[in-house]
């Protein structure tokens, strides 16, 4: 290369003749003759090398791979009875294969002012104990304003279609402040899978006036302003941090979203989203003056366990209603049971599995009702009761016989 330069220099810029250059840089003058001829540098071409033993497969393996572009390199390997080296073999398909595999271009998307809003969830590890102390990894619910990239987010007890939307109808209604044209989910099966939305999940957009839409499976680009928030997340809010609980964990989540990541300069907009959320959310819809029906809600009998279960969780119910239809709603915070009307318990919710909560009152009440049972009359006790006799002589009148019965 440098020589090269050497000698273009020397020849415009000295006026040297070919044979004076070649005998000042002690070169041949076929080699001066063509370093002035070539229009760029020179550069280091391989010879194809047609002998070796990848050469003489390598019209098979192509063939093989215009048809199946993804096949194993083991199998193309068995499929051309290759006898060499495994490696030599993979690098070489590996380094013709992306002649024969479709592309699947993806374009810079444009996000309008209330047009979406990307929901995913983060798992952030064993960092929260349960009721029982035991750390576990409950799911964080985090909603973006695709526009103004304004993070929403909030730890809920579990994956259930029911707390999803309950989440979602919080953060909402709480932080966004309006109803986007469009809820984008991957394929959660709490939201819906194979291009059918779980129960309870059209009744809540259509209360709301929203569509959602479910991005295709492995396809994380679509959601890529969700999915770098939960990056965001786990490098700059998580590490250091200890949680009591998990309602410790929302309100230094709440903290840290509100002073920290919406009052940022973001990289890619070049604006602050709490401000920015103000035009976003100027052209959402506005929140439904009904709030929608979230969580779980059960029907079903009492028996004489006095206990529902919900979440892996037993819950005590008022023992007067044994027997009875019952309506168990379970919500984010609270467990709630109903008899008609009337209200048969309240429980706070348990977070995690295998607890038991149980009402003084309940468990009161169920001593009595229990001895009140043991105490009633049984069938195998002789009554005192007086028993009419009849008067036989009736019929010694009504059948004129005379006698006396």
């Amino acid at each position: 290369m440098e020589d090269w330069a050497e000698i273009r220099r020397l020849y415009r810029s000295e006026k040297l003749s070919q044979a004076a250059i070649a005998r000042r840089l002690s070169l041949s003058r076929n080699t001066v003759a063509k370093a002035l001829a070539a229009d760029a540098p020179p550069r280091y071409e391989r010879v194809p090398v047609t002998t070796s033993a990848w050469a003489q497969v390598e019209p098979l393996v192509r063939a093989l791979l215009t048809d199946h572009p993804t096949m194993a390199a083991t199998v193309l390997a068995e499929r051309v009875r290759w006898e060499g080296g495994h490696s030599w073999f993979a690098e070489c398909v590996a380094r013709i294969r992306p002649e024969y595999v479709p592309v699947d271009p993806c374009d810079r998307l444009v996000h309008l002012p209330g047009e979406q809003v990307q929901c995913d969830l983060w798992l952030p590890g064993h960092l929260v104990p349960d009721h029982r102390g035991v750390l576990r990894s409950f799911p964080v619910l985090v909603m973006v304003a695709a526009c103004s990239r304004f993070i929403a987010a909030m730890m809920i007890p579990s994956k259930v279609t029911g707390d999803l939307l309950a989440g979602m109808w919080l953060l909402l209604s709480e932080c966004i402040g309006g109803v986007p044209r469009t809820l984008l989910w991957d394929n959660e099966s709490g939201i819906g899978q194979r291009g059918r939305l779980a129960q309870g999940v059209t009744g809540f957009c259509g209360v709301l006036g929203t569509r959602l839409v479910q991005a295709r499976p492995y396809d994380p680009e679509t959601k890529g302003v969700v999915e770098r928030a939960n990056q965001y997340l786990d490098t700059s809010f998580l590490p250091g941090r200890t949680f009591a609980s998990a309602a410790d964990f929302n309100i230094q989540l709440m903290h840290w979203l509100t002073v920290k990541a919406n009052q940022r300069r973001h990289a890619g907009t070049h604006d602050v989203p709490a401000q920015a959320l103000v035009a976003d959310r100027a052209a959402m819809a506005d929140l439904p003056p009904v709030a929608p029906a979230v969580g779980t809600t059960v029907t079903t009998r009492l028996g004489r366990d006095y206990y529902v279960n919900s979440g892996g969780n037993a819950y005590s119910v008022h023992p007067e209603v044994i027997g009875r239809m019952v309506t168990v709603h379970t919500g984010l915070d609270r467990i709630t049971v109903r008899c008609g009307d009337r209200v048969a318990a309240d429980h706070e919710r348990l977070w995690g599995t295998a607890g038991l909560v149980a009402d003084p009152t309940h468990v009161a009440a169920a001593a009595e009702l229990r001895e009140q049972y043991r105490t009633r009359p049984t069938g195998g006790r002789h009554l005192e009761v007086d028993v009419e006799v009849a008067d036989l002589s009736a019929y010694d009148a009504v059948f004129g016989t005379g006698e006396v019965a």
